[in-house]
């Protein structure tokens, strides 16, 4: 299996988790960074053991040794280096929200899949094991028919710039409502008949916190919260008709749950130890490019549009839309 050469662009915290993560992953070679300040990238590769650093994106994507590009840059930049990226030949893996809307994903993808490059979305909880985990034990019947389940992420982030700001389609549902309707769908699938929602905005016009409730063909129904004005539990709750489940952080899985119909705990999983988690959408980003695929198996193409989709029909109804969409 050849070791894939991989670039950055951007060079801020997640950035730095990312780095720290292929640091201990054999079949990846942390190889160039690229920021718009080159002291700052200079300085990130020398922490992390890059061996080329950049001053421009545009500079490091004419290196032709570079195999992969992960995109770390603000959401509202998401559609610009996509496409800046794929002009270049390069394959990428951009952080979440993909884009900004279901015409900016649509774009992109359609470029990839016209130069025959893997273009892949960073949402990492669809890559990780537990989300395999989450479903076999839903299988597994311990908890009975399974009707609804309920979803909630939250933290205090009401003073970040890139979240505050209409111009840099700021809001909730963008940064952290992904997280939870991307868990309703890995668990109940995608066959939505309706969806109710409601949000409160704040005073420059984003969604501060938001409630949605998605209602499935088969009338299961996921009830779902986040906020970027409050700190949450994060769990995530599956019910039963034979007991529940809990999901202890929708972001990240720590452990699983189940409790019976007296509210007694029947079973404790764990969750398999990983190095930060963000491991293993690069390991399928690896693995696709070794075989040739143009997406990743775990959030392919149309998954990706489904769920911008879904926010832009969210977004309609709030009436939010960005300056730049206007």
């Amino acid at each position: 299996m050849k070791k894939i050469n991989i670039g950055f662009i951007g060079a801020g915290n997640i950035a730095e988790t990312m780095a720290k993560t292929i640091s201990k992953i054999k079949e990846v070679e942390s190889y160039a960074v690229s920021a718009r300040d080159l002291k700052r990238s200079k300085a990130f590769a020398k922490k992390y053991g890059f061996k080329k650093f950049y001053g421009s994106y545009e500079e490091m994507l004419k290196d032709e040794k570079i195999d992969l590009v992960y995109i770390a840059t603000p959401h509202s930049h998401h559609y610009e280096h996509i496409k800046l990226c794929l002009n270049n030949n390069k394959n990428v893996i951009c952080e979440k929200a993909f884009t900004v809307n279901t015409k900016q994903a649509r774009e992109v993808l359609i470029l990839a899949k016209k130069k025959k490059l893997l273009l892949a979305e960073a949402i990492w909880t669809r890559y990780m094991p537990s989300r395999q985990i989450i479903n076999d034990t839903i299988k597994s019947g311990i908890i009975g028919k399974v009707s609804s389940l309920t979803a909630n992420l939250g933290y205090v982030i009401n003073k970040v710039p890139r979240l505050i700001e209409p111009e840099l389609a700021g809001g909730a549902l963008l940064d952290v409502g992904v997280y939870t309707i991307n868990f309703a769908l890995m668990v109940f699938g995608n066959k939505i008949s309706k969806i109710d929602s409601c949000c409160v905005k704040t005073k420059k016009g984003v969604d501060e916190q938001n409630s949605i409730t998605l209602t499935f063909e088969d009338g299961k129904m996921a009830v779902l919260n986040s906020t970027m004005s409050a700190l949450t539990n994060r769990e995530g709750v599956i019910n039963g008709d034979k007991g529940y489940m809990v999901i202890k952080n929708i972001n990240n899985p720590e452990s699983i749950t189940v409790y019976s119909l007296d509210r007694k705990v029947v079973k404790t999983i764990k969750v398999p130890k990983q190095i930060t988690g963000y491991e293993y959408q690069i390991l399928s980003c690896v693995d696709a490019i070794n075989n040739g695929r143009l997406e990743c198996k775990e959030m392919p193409h149309e998954d990706i549009l489904r769920v911008m989709n879904i926010m832009d029909t969210l977004r309609r109804s709030w009436k939010i839309k960005y300056p730049f969409e206007k």
